[in-house]
């Protein structure tokens, strides 16, 4: 019952995370099914939490990391480790994935028109798993350095670095962190979907309109909830960086995905290759 009570708590104390991560379940089950997005909701975490109890113990991968345990009493804390900061791992590192898949698939449809098989299976590639660790990482750099600042508002005080480090008081060693955990979980996910579409569990229903855009989307939410609170604090210095980041990253990625005609409804895919665009019916590959 404890736990029970303790869960309710991180919902109550954290409903910014659980709004995230009702979008991402949403988006991840349009795309892949509910059979995937449940394992990358699980890897995700489990990975993440791995690697900051390693952390917290040993220095890696993260640096001299630690937490602050003022709200255990309040909301779930796992083995010296809030249960919200693991799982926000498993969206974080998806709307990295996602958005990769599609920048992937767009650069390939510039110089080679691709059928419907080839989209889905650019998702299991390695081109995705570094471009989607990077944008991963990305993401980390607009959002840790005002979690940092989280007793000026309503994250409160939960972790930190004892020597400090060169970004915003963030070392760079946790931005190299962020990059290998996001990689192996993308990692392990690619793996798992390449198991199941070999046993002819693919996800088999047509995909909703502009729905391969959803990555894009979870990028613009999580960036823009982090910028917006940097603005309410006032940080500017902190602000005009991550704003700088998001819009570069914006602007390049939508010169990608208008020459790869990926401003429709569906991905664009050779003519009679797939009526849906994109939809790859079970056990084809």
């Amino acid at each position: 019952m404890e736990v029970l009570s303790l869960l309710a708590g991180t919902v109550i104390l954290r409903p910014y995370v659980f709004i995230f991560l009702a979008l991402y379940l949403f988006v991840a089950s349009s795309q892949l099914g509910w059979r995937r997005a449940l394992l990358w909701t699980v890897t995700g975490y489990a990975v993440a939490f791995a690697a900051e109890f390693s952390s917290i113990h040993g220095g890696f991968p993260f640096g001299d990391y630690f937490y602050i345990d003022a709200t255990r009493n309040r909301e779930l804390w796992i083995a010296g480790v809030p249960f919200m900061d693991s799982l926000s791992f498993s969206f974080l590192t998806y709307t990295g994935y996602a958005c990769a898949w599609q920048i992937a698939a767009a650069l390939k449809s510039r110089s080679n028109p691709q059928d419907a098989v080839t989209y889905q299976s650019i998702r299991r590639s390695r081109r995705v798993l570094i471009l989607g660790a990077a944008i991963t990482t990305l993401m980390d750099i607009i959002i840790d350095p005002v979690a940092l600042m989280g007793d000026r508002w309503f994250l409160g005080q939960i972790h930190g670095w004892p020597r400090g480090g060169q970004y915003f008081g963030v070392p760079f060693t946790n931005f190299a962190g962020w990059f290998l955990v996001a990689a192996v979980t993308i990692g392990v996910n690619q793996a798992l979907d390449a198991l199941l579409n070999r046993s002819g569990r693919e996800n088999s229903k047509p995909p909703l309109p502009y729905m391969h855009l959803g990555g894009f989307a979870l990028f613009l939410f999580i960036t823009g909830f982090n910028l917006c609170v940097t603005a309410w604090l006032r940080e500017w210095r902190l602000f005009f960086s991550g704003l700088v980041l998001t819009v570069a990253f914006l602007f390049a990625v939508r010169r990608i995905l208008a020459k790869g005609g990926f401003f429709l409804p569906y991905p664009a895919v050779s003519p009679g290759t797939s009526r849906l665009h994109g939809y790859l019916p079970p056990a084809t590959e």
